[in-house]
């Protein structure tokens, strides 16, 4: 019967965000919550992107700051839709760890993969190898 009980506390999803700093009376409210925090995220991304601000065209590890802005957003997105959408938050820690290190990982090794080939590439364009006609 304890067993029973535990069982059920594990299958109540939690109903705050941000570390329990917003809490939500049920489920629907904490979904709204996270769809507008998440339409937030991506109208600051959209308008910076249309925007393009000139002070964001700094680089930073060969990329602008602008991108790697988009990057970090993308990534708290992914983040988001994945502990609260996909009930990560209510796994246990095994789990969550091989599903957001690999996810982790993996985008770190394509970002370097971008970052090195791109620099190759450009390498190749300004040393005038092959011409940027194409």
């Amino acid at each position: 019967m304890a067993d029973h009980a535990s069982h059920a506390e594990h299958n109540e999803h939690k109903l705050a965000i941000f570390r329990g700093r917003l809490k939500f009376k049920n489920n629907v409210q904490k979904i709204w919550g996270v769809l507008i925090f998440l339409s937030i995220v991506t109208t600051v991304e959209v308008a910076l992107g249309y925007i393009k601000p000139d002070f964001l065209n700094g680089q930073f590890l060969a990329l602008k700051y602008l991108n790697w802005i988009f990057i970090i957003l993308t990534l708290v997105k992914a983040y988001y839709i994945t502990w609260d959408f996909m009930h990560m938050r209510d796994e246990v820690s095994g789990l969550r760890r091989a599903v957001v290190w690999t996810g982790v990982f993996l985008i770190i090794y394509l970002i370097a993969i971008l970052l090195v080939e791109g620099d190759y590439i450009y390498e190749v364009y300004k040393n005038a190898a092959v011409s940027f006609d194409f």
